[in-house]
């Protein structure tokens, strides 16, 4: 991570001045369906279109190894991510942690309920962005005492990044420190057939075969007392 000379940036240098959640971003409809059907048996509502940008704090990204979160009921998944700095596009990989529980009655508050995981280190967008459908995304959890893959798939999975970018409004107008999550894949199911569940730790991974580079960031979650 970072080895990558003038094709890396340390992301300790960059301010966040915006960040912008996009989701239901799949690119196949039938992938988006099936992930609204798995979000529903969670009491999640169907979005009201797609794809759909949800603004939250700058102040949620972080990079530290650890972040709180109440209760037990948030998880983590992985989300390419685009961000202007330095006069133009670059890539990382992030985790869109979410209250599952906040997230029944309103996606859009349960975004701004915990922080925003997200590796220390990114890749030049124009080096990516003619072979991005081969980069690979992944995650694993720390589950029954073992690591297990949480997520896997390529970016063909989701829609053309410049394109969930475009429209975006900012994008255009203000892009200097704009970060934007850019949609993720279905939870792998474990052997007792749960989707999307919590989890104590997570880890979150960009591949590119091509350039042959890994951009990886790991987790721990603790859970917070819920005090009624």
């Amino acid at each position: 991570m970072g080895d990558d000379g003038a094709r890396s940036v340390a992301l300790h240098a960059v301010e966040p001045r915006a960040l912008v959640v996009a989701g239901w971003t799949g690119r196949d409809l039938s992938a988006i369906e099936h992930h609204i059907e798995e979000l529903a048996v969670l009491g999640v509502p169907r979005p009201s279109g797609v794809p759909l940008y949800y603004r939250v704090a700058t102040q949620l990204l972080t990079q530290a190894p650890s972040i709180e979160a109440l209760g037990e009921q948030s998880s983590g998944e992985a989300e390419p991510v685009l961000f202007f700095s330095r006069g133009e596009w670059w890539l990382s990989v992030a985790s869109d942690h979410t209250d599952r529980q906040v997230e029944s009655y309103s996606v859009a508050v349960s975004k701004q309920m915990c922080a925003k995981p997200m590796a220390a280190s990114a890749w030049r967008w124009s080096d990516v962005q003619a072979h991005q459908d081969t980069v690979e995304l992944r995650s694993r959890i720390f589950e029954d005492g073992r690591w297990i893959d949480y997520q896997r798939g390529t970016l063909a999975a989701i829609r053309p990044l410049a394109d969930l970018r475009n429209g975006l409004a900012e994008a255009a107008k203000n892009p200097e420190g704009l970060f934007m999550t850019c949609g993720t894949l279905g939870a792998l199911p474990n052997a007792r057939g749960q989707g999307i569940r919590p989890a104590a730790q997570m880890e979150i991974e960009l591949h590119d075969p091509r350039l042959q580079r890994r951009i990886v960031h790991r987790y721990a979650v603790q859970p917070l007392p819920v005090v009624a």
